[in-house]
């Protein structure tokens, strides 16, 4: 059982699937920063949204944190950079709040094309002013979209629907793709020069800090009207409030802002244009997908799989004939380790058969994982792995092939310092089996406590094995014995109920014609 630590409200569901996978969920709301850093130690995955600063100060006081978990999209708040340096995780739930954030997007889009906010606060000031209200269609109007991923594209969908022309500007969305959207892509120059109505989707970079600026704004038509609903900080805000004023462009809206809480800046005077208060997510139904979705990735990380939303795992997606190998890998790499007796200098691991043709970076990482276990003190996972590894001389080069290795469909070989490992999973039960030890076939499954013998392939062997393990009340589990293609050398491998003790390992080295007894327990 893991203690999550919840520093801001998440729906209710998320917190429950936490405590149906058996942890202890501790809600702990509006505390501060030295409360948090109190509360952070002994918890082993931290949960917040945008108000709570996840400060490389607040990580070092943690001291079992595996991983942080942020319920929506941004990440302004959390130093992924020095949680990466300690091995923890840093998950966000980027899918939850799409639809929600491309409604209100379409929102701000009609309220600034028709002047909706503006003509209810005359009205219920008592004024009818429907002759200064008047305002433009979307139809036949030309939108420029400035990023075109999950957002923007949804954005691109609806915006179809009201009969508008779309351009967009992404320097990571290929020419295709953004035809899918019915959207021709070009320099954000030229969309500047040609939409009526802009709207923005980029995450806040460096490179994206002041994007909308003066100069920019310049360039566009005089009926312009921007919509902001990312994040704040992408349109210099003094910039836009002259461009507005002098009539530059007809007009903005705006709900993110470049500090937040805001709730005094020039843009509030100006009636061309609409804000809201960073209201893109709040709906019910995009806290309730944060919620489900972040308490997903944590409970995937406490569980030492595959977290699919890592921002700091630099890594490709997961492909489903590679998945079943993430935990065989892991398991290959930490038994490896004990095969060899220490700390390998260099290892080849080496992907054959049908997972051979795919991209297997992550399951590479999973073995780095396994590996680093066995030789670190501390936490290690997915995210800082590789950094352990050159950190501690391990050198790690993979291979992969397409064919098929010892008439299994798929296969991992470790090699190294003289031992090798080899395992596979099986289709459909996803069973692991061990099928190699130092190049003789096997088959086992890799139990708890698994014990390897190396001996000289005569007669009695066997029973001198198991009559010292029934003697010191060891209970085998399972056992197969692999000999060498010469018929001199056999590997005897054991699973067993509970570890083998020293002495025990240390009499059975000592039986004439065996060479050497290995533990490739786990842990």
């Amino acid at each position: 059982m893991a203690r999550v630590l919840i520093a801001e409200r998440v729906a209710e569901a998320g917190l429950q699937l936490l405590r149906d996978a058996g942890h202890d969920v501790d809600v702990r709301l509006e505390l501060s920063p030295d409360e948090l850093a109190e509360a952070i130690v002994g918890a082993d995955a931290l949960i917040v949204r945008s108000a709570t600063p996840v400060t490389a100060d607040l990580l070092a006081a943690a001291d079992s944190l595996q991983v942080v978990g942020r319920a929506g999209v941004g990440l302004d708040n959390i130093d992924t950079e020095a949680a990466t340096a300690r091995g923890v995780i840093v998950a966000n739930a980027p899918t939850s709040n799409s639809i929600s954030a491309a409604e209100h997007t379409i929102a701000l889009l009609l309220a600034v094309a028709r002047n909706i906010p503006q003509a209810h606060a005359a009205l219920r000031a008592g004024r009818w002013e429907r002759s200064i209200w008047g305002g433009t269609e979307l139809h036949d109007k030309t939108l420029g979209i400035v990023g075109l991923g999950r957002i923007g594209g949804l954005v691109a969908e609806r915006a179809h629907a009201f009969g508008m022309d779309l351009i967009g500007y992404d320097p990571y969305i290929s020419e295709e793709r953004a035809a899918e959207f019915g959207v021709e892509m070009m320099d954000l120059d030229q969309l500047m020069s040609r939409a009526d109505f802009v709207t923005l989707h980029l995450a806040r970079t460096p490179d994206t800090i002041d994007l909308i600026d003066a100069a920019m704004l310049e360039r566009a038509k005089p009926n312009l009207r921007i919509i902001n609903a990312a994040r704040g900080g992408i349109i210099n805000e003094p910039d836009l409030a002259d461009a507005v004023r002098s009539g530059v462009i007809a007009g903005a809206a705006l709900d993110v802002f470049d500090d937040e809480p805001k709730t005094s800046s020039p843009l509030f005077e100006l009636d061309r244009v609409v804000v809201t208060p960073h209201l893109g997510a709040s709906t019910a139904e995009a806290q309730d997908r944060a919620g489900i979705t972040i308490a997903e990735q944590v409970k995937h990380a406490l569980d030492g799989d595959y977290v699919p939303f890592a921002v700091n795992l630099s890594a490709p997606g997961l492909s489903e004939v590679v998945r079943p190998f993430l935990p065989v890998a892991e398991q290959l790499g930490a038994r490896f380790v004990r095969l060899s007796g220490g700390n390998p200098r260099t290892v080849t691991v080496t992907f054959a058969g049908e997972i051979g043709g795919f991209d297997t970076r992550l399951a590479e990482l999973a073995v780095a994982k396994g590996l680093l276990s066995q030789i670190v003190d501390g936490p290690v996972s997915y995210v800082n792995a590789d950094d352990l590894a050159r950190a501690h001389g391990v050198e790690i080069t993979t291979n992969r092939s397409t064919l098929s290795p010892l008439g299994f469909v798929n296969a991992i070989t470790i090699e190294g310092d003289g031992h090798s490992l080899a395992a596979t999973s099986l289709v459909p039960s996803g069973e692991i089996r061990i099928i190699s030890i130092d190049g003789i076939t096997i088959d086992i499954p890799p139990n708890e406590h698994l014990l390897v013998l190396v001996n000289v392939d005569v007669p009695g062997m066997i029973g001198r094995v198991g009559a010292i393990l029934g003697d010191a009340g060891v209970n085998i589990d399972d056992m197969h014995i692999g000999r060498a293609h010469e018929g001199e050398i056999a590997i005897m491998a054991l699973a067993t109920t509970a570890p083998v003790p020293e002495s025990i390992m240390a009499e059975l080295a000592a039986v004439e014609g065996i060479r050497s007894v290995r533990s490739l327990d786990l842990g």
